[in-house]
């Protein structure tokens, strides 16, 4: 647990095209020592894993993994959705609800979690909100998050109305202040880029890609840490320097062609205050 003076821990956004390397250099921060708990919303924990085992080397203990499993559609469902699509007016559709939106809950059940962590092994860890610098929260990635707290919103209706989208960005943006204001362990939350229109400056900027177009420009402000992933044929490298997108950095030197490890970060935390491992 850290005191009240105590030096919060890292938020680090770290974002990037696929294949650029954002699971695997999880691996950095286990590493290090800390006790990090991947809560996997995509296909992730298998690169995770592979970090260690394409190496010959065993799981650490302290890499706690929890997926996070969606709710899905029966075929049946998805052969009536089609049928809604092919038969209906879209302004129907638009009106429509979901009978079955109560079992899209993987975002209610995700919050509910953090009040005592279960992890993949059966394991408890407690509330999130008692962690203290020595733990590690990642979240792969954003893009699962969002998908989970729009279908908190619609379940599986055909379409989105424009309430729908300002309801789900709302669960995601109060969740990632919380995250990131609240909780005295570090952060870490991995997300795919696209390229929006800057409503700030115009033209086109690199941007997470995450519900609709009024968040993305809301989060770099909330991480202390914002990186963006590359790869140059077999390279992975972190840039913080680009003009093509909203990056900004505490921990790292403002560069591009930077190697893909947190222990910068941390080892410029701690030099800064922050008790650790």
């Amino acid at each position: 647990m850290t005191g009240p003076a105590a030096l919060p821990g890292c938020n680090v956004l770290l974002m990037g095209p696929a294949g650029t390397g954002k699971t695997h250099s999880i691996g950095t921060v286990v590493d290090l020592g800390y006790d990090v708990h991947f809560f996997a919303f995509e296909a992730g924990s298998e690169t995770l894993r592979g970090y260690y085992t394409d190496r010959g080397l065993p799981t650490p203990e302290n890499l706690h993994i929890s997926t996070v499993k969606a709710a899905t559609s029966s075929w049946s469902e998805m052969a009536d959705n089609a049928k809604y699509v092919n038969t209906m007016p879209y302004e129907t559709l638009k009106k429509m609800g979901d009978p079955n939106r109560s079992k899209y809950d993987q975002f209610e059940k995700f919050l509910r979690t953090f009040n005592d962590v279960t992890s993949d092994d059966g394991k408890k860890w407690g509330s999130v909100d008692t962690w203290g610098t020595n733990k590690v929260v990642v979240i792969d990635g954003l893009t699962g998050l969002g998908n989970a707290a729009m279908k908190a919103v619609i379940g599986g209706k055909a379409d989105r109305d424009q309430k729908d989208w300002g309801l789900a960005q709302n669960l995601l943006e109060n969740f990632l202040r919380r995250m990131c204001d609240d909780c005295p362990c570090h952060f870490i939350l991995l997300a795919h880029v696209e390229r929006e229109t800057d409503p700030v400056l115009g033209g086109t900027k690199i941007m997470v890609s995450t519900l609709g177009r009024a968040l993305p420009p809301k989060l770099p402000s909330m991480f202390g840490d914002v990186i963006l992933t590359v790869r140059e044929g077999a390279k992975w490298t972190w840039d913080t320097a680009s003009a093509l997108a909203d990056l900004k950095t505490r921990n790292l030197a403002w560069a591009a062609n930077q190697p893909p490890t947190f222990k910068p970060i941390f080892d410029k935390w701690k030099a800064r205050g922050g008790v650790g491992v």
